[in-house]
């Protein structure tokens, strides 16, 4: 199986469906290709039919979305628990994923992902600030409704979906104690920042 990606530091839709196939412990190739290039779109097409990436290809299978790699590596490997068992919390985490796959268009525009920057407080948009309080607000929800410690119980595509939301909101000094949150929205943000598959992600893309 291999998995096509770009530039770790800004590309939030490589990171997602990367963490997940980490977190099957299967075995893996990557390529990568670097971002903000002349002849990109040509480069990405080589393996891209969208050109786009993140590209899973697998065997003579190609999938070139992200949330489409996703919910395949839950099927393949179906003991790595992507998805919880639970009927009710898997249709959740399945609603909460697709809002950030098509959602949050102005946190998205004015907060890109940004992994070299040094962490600094930034002025929010209105638009920025109603996305934070529908995220804190949602992390809440569903944390409440699991009892934690990710937002399904375990770590699931659900929490694939956010990490990149928490490097931005700690790239641009968010604290969600600021949008509503009374502290398990801000130490989930927090813990996502701590799991083995992003520290090993981050690591790579601050030395690339």
């Amino acid at each position: 199986m291999e998995i096509v990606i770009g530039t770790r530091k800004w590309s939030s839709w490589s990171m997602r469906p990367w963490l997940a196939l980490k977190h099957t412990g299967a075995p893996f190739t990557e390529t990568l290709i670097q971002l903000r290039q002349v002849g990109l779109s040509e480069e990405i097409g080589k393996h891209s039919p969208s050109n786009l990436v993140p590209v899973l290809k697998d065997g003579d299978l190609v999938l070139w979305d992200s949330l489409a790699i996703c919910e395949y590596l839950a099927e393949a490997y179906p003991d790595a628990g992507l998805w919880p068992a639970d009927k009710a919390l898997r249709a959740l985490g399945r609603s909460v994923a697709a809002e950030m796959h098509s959602g949050f268009g102005a946190l998205r525009k004015d907060c890109p992902m940004a992994l070299e920057e040094t962490p600094r407080a930034v002025e929010l948009s209105e638009a920025v600030q109603g996305d934070v309080r529908k995220i804190a607000a949602r992390w809440n929800q569903l944390l409440d409704r699991s009892g934690g410690p990710f937002l399904l119980g375990a770590w699931s595509i659900a929490d694939a979906f956010y990490t990149p939301v928490a490097t931005r909101f700690r790239t641009y000094g968010v604290r969600l104690g600021d949008y509503g949150d009374a502290g398990p929205a801000q130490a989930y943000c927090d813990r996502l920042l701590r799991t083995p598959e992003y520290l090993a992600w981050e690591r790579d893309a601050l030395a690339e």
